[in-house]
């Protein structure tokens, strides 16, 4: 019975099978799947494996088409791993090495992440670069780079890096001399430089930065004719020296091997030299001059596959060239000085604190750099005198005509303090510490002082005049008037026209000018000194009034002067003239030429007349009948006790008038400068009766009336008709 049921079965499976395949036959496959797509049934398609459609992977519409799926493209973008790519093809894809690495297995293609063996490939040393011979292959991360050789450059068009750069032989740049300026000491420095030009040799680059430094260091110990120059072209010798030692020390770096180089020269010039590969992060550099901290990246142009190079070099003799120039102030700083002094500032007197330090890098576009460049100079220890000094952080600024000046835009200072000034500068350049003292106009005081001066000097001219013409006042004491009215006459029309340094740099006019100004005050001094002289003779000595002859007067008037002067300046003759004004130095003491023999004279003075007042006194207290004398002598004495309190203290106050700080005692001094000649002119002339007589006959003479019926309408018929003759020591007051 077993055997019936299974044939049953196996009947049954047979004819299932036959129903199945007739059924199938029943439906047909659709004729218009496109290509890269299977049948599934009358009506729908299927794309093969790594393609699709629009509709999906499935898909009945008719003008649907199966298209490449990118599997390394977003968003199904797949990983080949760390230094690989992923290539797309035609429903696949596949895995390859980046340019410039390579399989371990050597293979060129893998499958995914997990078959990844990709590293760099040294191009330069399996020989597979395109370097030329005149450079040296330089492996990279993923390739290569082409750099000159040591002592070598890009020549003109090629640049550092890629593979058909080609160089040349490292040459010390060219030095030429200043248009229009003719001098033997540079052409001789300059001779000197194309030597070591011509000699130069890579390999002893070292050598030729030491040589070139110890000339320049020789040419500015020893100026020669360079000192002789107008001071535009010593700026323009000076522009033209830090321009040249920038580039040559820039040139110079680039034959040296990387890492710290330094030089000191016997005559305190330093350079320090940084040569290392690119990178980034704060680098400090310097020497006992300057130090400096800088941001590594910017010492590199781009494009420049060199070794970074960044230097500082530090020359105290560049002084000799810079040190009486203009500084150049900002708008907002000229703003902020003017409002804190209240008047117009006309630029500032400078003098130098530290050395001039020239700061390069390999990156010579540092008019703007990326990020700020922090330096510290040392100087000698000082702090401002007053408001109107100021220790400042200042660069040489080239002008277009060649020249320069001081400027301080683009840098400010951090900080100064036990002989170091920290400065902070966008830009790089030459660099220096001043102290300035700024130079502050007050135009009322200005205008005081030449109003003043002006009308001193007409009421000078018309007291001179009067000593002069006046016949009845003659004798030595109108002689004395005479002489001291000359001498400050002319020292105060000096004043006027040439107290003021305008330039800047003491030069032989203003000499000439400081001297002439010494001469003519001491010479007033003098004069002053013979009008107690006169007392003394008149007075004390037996009451006589013989005074001294008129050669004696002028010779000690004249003389005494003449000779302090003439000391002075064969003693130190650079005493004479200012940065700022055409005056005593007091640097060293020489203002003690002029003040010593005035505080002698004011002394000696005071002394005579203490003697005089006291002589007077006592005649008054005995019974003298010449009271008429006496009262000649009280009005002489008390007139020249009164001349020389105005005119001592007129210059008392006047010593001070050549520091700018001292205001108040400089409007003193104006005001009794512009009182000084009307002084004397009212003391010595409108208080004389004798004068008053005679500006009457003028006056009567010049409106066409005769001078003797003045007379008699004038005094009457009571009054004497004639006067007697004055002996020399009478006044006539």
């Amino acid at each position: 019975m077993g055997v019936p049921r299974r044939g049953a079965f196996l009947a049954l499976g047979v004819l299932l099978t036959l129903s199945g395949a007739a059924a199938q036959k029943s439906k047909p496959c659709a004729p218009w799947c496109p290509a890269r797509s299977t049948c599934v049934n009358g009506t729908a398609c299927r794309c093969e494996a790594g393609f699709t459609s629009t509709s999906g992977e499935i898909f009945t519409e008719r003008t649907d088409m199966c298209e490449d799926i990118n599997e390394c493209a977003p968003p199904r973008s797949l990983s080949c791993g760390k230094f690989a790519d992923c290539q797309n093809v035609d429903g696949s894809y596949y895995c390859t090495c980046s340019p410039g690495y390579g399989l371990l297995s050597g293979e060129k293609v893998f499958k995914d992440e997990s078959q990844n063996t990709c590293q760099d490939v040294d191009e330069c040393s399996s020989g597979q670069h395109q370097c030329h011979n005149s450079t040296v292959c330089v492996n990279t991360q993923g390739s290569y780079k082409c750099r000159c050789r040591q002592g070598w450059k890009p020549i003109a068009g090629s640049l550092n890096g890629p593979i058909n750069t080609t160089c040349e032989e490292i040459h010390l740049p060219t030095w030429t001399p200043p248009h229009g300026v003719h001098s033997q000491s540079l052409s001789g420095f300059l001779d000197k430089v194309q030597a070591l030009s011509r000699d130069f040799k890579p390999a002893l680059a070292n050598v030729t930065i030491q040589r070139l430094i110890q000339s320049v260091d020789d040419l500015l110990k020893a100026p020669g004719d360079l000192e002789r120059l107008a001071l535009s072209d010593q700026h323009l010798v000076a522009t033209q020296l830090l321009s040249d030692l920038e580039q040559s020390m820039r040139t110079l770096a680039r034959t040296l091997p990387t890492g710290p180089f330094t030089y000191r020269s016997p005559s305190g010039t330093e350079l320090s030299l940084m040569v290392q590969e690119k990178g980034t992060g704060n680098v400090t550099m310097g020497q006992s001059h300057a130090r400096m901290l800088l941001d590594w990246a910017v010492a590199s142009e781009d494009g420049d596959l060199g070794h970074p190079v960044a230097g500082i070099l530090s020359s105290p003799n560049m002084q000799q060239l810079l040190a009486n120039a203009s500084l150049e102030l900002t708008p907002e700083k000229q703003a902020d000085l003017e409002d804190t002094y209240e008047g117009p500032v006309r630029g500032a007197r400078l003098r130098l604190l530290s050395a001039v330090s020239s700061v390069f890098l390999s990156n010579t576009r540092t008019h703007e750099l990326g990020s700020p460049v922090t330096f510290a100079f040392s100087h000698p220890s000082e702090t401002p005198r007053g408001p109107r000094q100021e220790v400042v952080c200042a660069f040489w600024k080239s002008e277009s005509r060649g020249t320069g000046r001081w400027a301080t835009e683009g840098c400010r200072k951090l900080g100064s303090q036990n002989g170091s000034t920290t400065c902070q500068c966008t830009h790089l350049s030459s660099f220096a510490v001043l102290m300035a003292h700024y130079d502050v106009q007050d135009p009322q005081l200005t205008f005081i002082t030449k109003v003043g001066l002006a009308l001193s000097l007409v009421c000078l001219l018309l007291c001179i005049l009067t000593f002069l013409l006046v016949r009845p006042i003659q004798g030595s004491r109108t002689t004395v008037h005479l002489h001291l009215c000359v001498c400050l006459f002319v020292g105060s029309a000096v004043f006027l026209a040439g107290i003021e340094n305008e330039g800047g740099q003491v030069g032989l006019r203003c000499r000439l000018v400081a001297a002439l100004l010494h001469y003519c005050f001491l010479a007033a001094f003098c004069w002053m000194s013979l009008e107690g002289l006169e007392l003394y003779f008149l007075v004390v000595r037996v009451f006589q009034g013989q005074g001294l002859r008129a050669r004696w007067l002028c010779l000690l008037g004249y003389g005494v002067p003449l000779a302090i002067v003439g000391i002075s300046a064969a003693v130190r003759s650079q005493g004479y003239g200012r940065a700022a004004y055409c005056w005593l130095d007091p640097a060293g003491g020489f203002l003690w030429s002029f003040l010593g023999p005035v505080t002698v004279i004011v002394l000696c003075n005071a002394i005579i007349f203490v003697t005089t007042v006291w002589r007077l006194a006592q005649k008054f207290s005995d019974i003298n009948p010449d009271m008429k004398k006496l009262r000649k002598a009280r009005v002489l004495t008390v007139t020249a006790v009164a001349q020389l309190v105005v005119l001592g203290c007129t210059w008392v106050f006047g010593l001070f008038l050549f520091d700018p700080r001292s205001w108040l005692l400089s409007y003193v001094f104006t005001v009794l400068n512009c009182l000084q000649g009307a002084f004397l002119y009212v003391l010595h002339c409108l208080l004389n009766k004798k004068v008053r007589e005679e500006y009457r006959k003028w006056a009567c003479l010049v409106a066409g009336n005769r001078y003797s019926e003045f007379v008699s309408s004038s005094t009457g018929s009571s009054h004497q008709p004639s006067t007697r003759v004055l002996r020399p020591s009478e006044s006539g007051m």
